[in-house]
């Protein structure tokens, strides 16, 4: 008896209570996309201090140097990061590179590093997005060597359970010896 008496009260507590309207939204008062911080950030957008036309000038005038600069050879030594053999290398002149697997060139054969990330002096820096232009740097480097790597022991060992094993690795390597970096007349 009490358990029916508390449910009717219930019933009648409920009804008493007011609901909760549900409220519809019309897809023409709002964006169609929701508003996240991905589609729109809380910040307000910000104006660049600097004009573009002065932005415009800035840039032209830091491209004449440069090109002035390279006109004259008067850049010092160039360094290159150059993406090769699956790694990047910071190369300059006359630098040995030792990679670790045999490339398809043959002893005191010249080949090209085509994908060349920065090129730069001790004043200025040239930074592809992600490579420069094939036209505009050219890295050279010879194949001087090739070889193996010394036996490396790559020992497994479980205690307590009469487990060992025992891999001798020797890797294959080639030696290479950066000749030149050279940059193009003009930047464009």
């Amino acid at each position: 008896m009490s358990l029916s008496r508390g449910a009717v009260l219930w019933r009648t507590c409920s009804r008493l209570l007011p609901r909760h309207s549900v409220r519809t939204q019309s897809s023409e008062a709002r964006d169609l996309m929701p508003r996240t911080s991905l589609s729109r950030p809380p910040w307000p957008e910000q104006m660049s201090p600097v004009p573009e036309e002065e932005e415009r000038n800035r840039h032209a005038a830091v491209v004449s140097t440069v090109n002035q600069r390279i006109d004259r050879r008067d850049f010092g030594r160039l360094f290159a990061v150059v993406h090769f053999a699956g790694r990047q290398w910071k190369v300059t002149d006359e630098d040995l590179i030792l990679i670790e697997n045999h490339i398809e060139a043959e002893c005191g054969e010249r080949i090209r590093m085509e994908k060349v990330l920065l090129c730069g002096a001790e004043d200025f820096t040239l930074m592809g997005r992600p490579l420069l232009g094939k036209d505009l740097v050219r890295v050279e480097a010879t194949v001087i060597e090739k070889t193996e790597s010394w036996p490396k022991v790559h020992m497994t060992f479980w205690k307590r359970h009469r487990f060992q094993r025992k891999r001798i690795i020797i890797q294959p390597q080639t030696v290479l010896r950066i000749n030149s970096i050279e940059l193009a007349p003009r930047l464009s």
